[in-house]
């Protein structure tokens, strides 16, 4: 008898196969080989027939040649930092594609010579607070505050609230951040209350500036006092706002949150923020403020290895200048708007409820800020299989219930969401 190991095709013969060809041009001809290579060894195994190996190696190949997935973020938390923080709206996306070739980034196509880096970009920050002189990007917020720290109070002092030295996730620290740019921390005040006065007797000839830190994270309530931005301009030393979350302008929905605006109106020498936050668009950092201060920030060194890349840029003038963003939208929904959709994709579903529940702003934004939202209630142990369709679904699971909640869902995707749903029932 014929060893059936014999009947398992080349590696040459089944990378010809006409799928596992257009394959090769999407996602490299490594990794098809490897997955070629997997599925004959499942047929050496006698897992599969040898006439199945085309077919079982294209079942195995991703769908794309990047490792990260597109995941349905149906967990009620609109700036999820696990998932990549704000979505780029479709504007920026296609933004992004239209830059990924070759462009003017840095070229006048007029003259034909070297101009400005990222100007659409600028320009479009810069119309958007017009309450600002001057503004530049770098690739994140944290980034932006430490070119702030370095160039305006490397070998100086920073006063800064105690109250306000926070960490900002994932281990990292403010005052590690910025005693790392050679800058020396001059702590005032106590963890709920900090005065004017305790600003003003900090200050000095070697202060190079005081810093605002919205803690976006947290909430202190009860017996506090805090300094406003108008009252610290008055001390003498330029105002560095660190409002995080980059909220350009006030949005009722959100009253307690810091913009930029408002902060340059109030005496700040420069703003900081995030651009994947609240304004919805690519990681960068943005700074915004007087034109004495910006220039300072953007000659300085640091400034090229901060540099935000051409596709950042793309999807950040996109951003500024295009649509409402899905950041926007989720913001914004429709409670009741939520509570149909919810209905609709729940009916019919064995198991299956519709519960009213709250969504947050997340990714360090309006803390404490509760969101009216509603969300299809599932029992518990669908959360894992939701994990591992195409695509992956994530929810929250809350006093025994597995919640999907809508406000974040894109409502063209409810289709797919109960496709996924249904397909862990059978």
């Amino acid at each position: 008898m014929t060893d059936p190991r014999r009947l398992v095709p080349r590696t040459d013969v089944v990378l010809a196969d006409a799928r596992l060809a257009d394959a090769a041009g999407r996602l490299g001809r490594g990794p098809v080989k490897a997955a070629v290579g997997a599925a004959q060894e499942r047929a050496r195994r006698g897992e599969i027939a040898p006439g199945e190996v085309a077919d079982a190696a294209v079942a195995a190949l991703p769908a794309n040649p990047s490792s990260l997935r597109p995941v349905v973020n149906a967990t009620g938390v609109v700036i999820h930092t696990n998932l990549g923080r704000a979505p780029l709206s479709g504007a920026a996306v296609a933004a992004v594609v239209a830059a990924s070739g070759c462009t003017d980034v840095e070229l006048d196509l007029a003259t034909g010579r070297r101009a400005t880096r990222g100007r659409g970009a600028t320009d479009a920050l810069a119309a958007a607070v017009p309450g600002a002189e001057a503004v530049h990007v770098v690739n994140n917020g944290a980034a932006a505050l430490v070119l702030a720290a370095t160039a305006l109070a490397a070998g100086r002092e920073i006063v800064v609230s105690r109250g306000e030295l926070v960490e900002i996730g994932a281990g990292f620290r403010l005052p590690d951040l910025l005693a790392s740019t050679g800058a020396r921390l001059r702590e005032v005040g106590t963890t709920n209350r900090t005065h004017l006065a305790d600003y003003a007797g900090a200050v000095g000839p070697e202060t190079g500036f005081v810093l605002k830190v919205h803690p976006g994270n947290f909430v202190v309530t009860g017996f506090t006092s805090a300094v406003p931005v108008d009252e610290l301009a008055t001390l003498g030393p330029p105002v560095v706002a660190d409002i995080g979350s980059g909220l350009l302008a006030p949005d009722p929905l959100l009253p307690d949150e810091p913009d930029a605006a408002t902060a340059l109106r109030a005496g700040a020498a420069l703003v900081t923020a995030s651009g994947d936050k609240l304004l919805g668009g690519p990681q960068a950092g943005l700074l915004l403020g007087r034109a004495d201060v910006v220039e300072r920030l953007r000659r300085h060194p640091l400034a090229r290895a901060l540099r935000v890349d051409k596709l950042t840029l793309a999807a950040l003038e996109a951003t500024l200048r295009g649509p409402a963003t899905p950041t926007w939208l989720a913001l914004h929904a429709d409670p009741e708007a939520l509570r149909a959709r919810a209905e609709s994709l729940a009916a019919g579903l064995p198991g299956a409820g519709v519960v009213a529940t709250d969504a947050v702003v997340g990714g360090g934004g309006a803390p404490g800020r509760r969101l009216p939202s509603w969300a299809v209630s599932l029992p518990p142990e669908y959360a894992e299989a939701l994990r591992r369709t195409d695509p992956p679904v994530l929810g929250r699971v809350e006093r025994g219930r597995l919640l999907l909640d809508l406000r974040c869902v894109d409502p063209g995707t409810d289709a797919a969401l109960g496709a996924a749903i249904r397909s862990c029932m059978s």
